[in-house]
């Protein structure tokens, strides 16, 4: 489903998709478009794209083809991060350990519009960390 999904092909489209957005939750897919993980997490990301259009923009990034991310955000085969306003990111406590980002996909459509809805609520507040509505330490086994 990645294909369905709005594809950023070099570190500049990364960065002005990251700039532009001024009133939504940006949600970038770090990660290979052939990668199961991968390929699972866009079809959820393009399964729940309709509900969150008015809190958040999804964008996938192959770092393959922009191997400049790597060096900034990425150690995870498939890796979810959030943006909001001017380049600030959004963290997010999941219980994991990491509060950067989700490594790992997501199997539960409402899971995710509940973390997307969480952020949203949480930056608009002005905070920069969110505690996720479910603590998936447990699940992962982080």
């Amino acid at each position: 489903m990645s294909y369905m999904l709005i594809h950023l092909h070099n570190g500049w489209q990364v960065d002005q998709a990251i700039l532009s957005e001024e009133d939504h939750v940006v949600i970038m897919r770090f990660g290979h478009d052939w990668d199961p993980p991968c390929m699972k997490m866009d079809e959820l990301l393009y399964s729940i794209a309709e509900k969150v259009k008015r809190c958040a923009v999804i964008y996938v990034v192959d770092i393959t083809e922009v191997p400049d991310c790597n060096k900034m955000y990425l150690y995870d085969p498939c890796t979810i991060m959030f943006f909001y306003r001017r380049n600030k990111h959004i963290m997010i406590d999941l219980g994991t350990g990491n509060n950067n980002k989700i490594n790992w996909a997501l199997e539960n459509k409402q899971q995710m519009i509940d973390i997307i809805e969480i952020i949203y609520r949480g930056v608009r507040k002005g905070r920069e960390l969110v505690v996720s509505p479910k603590d998936y330490s447990t699940k992962y086994r982080y």
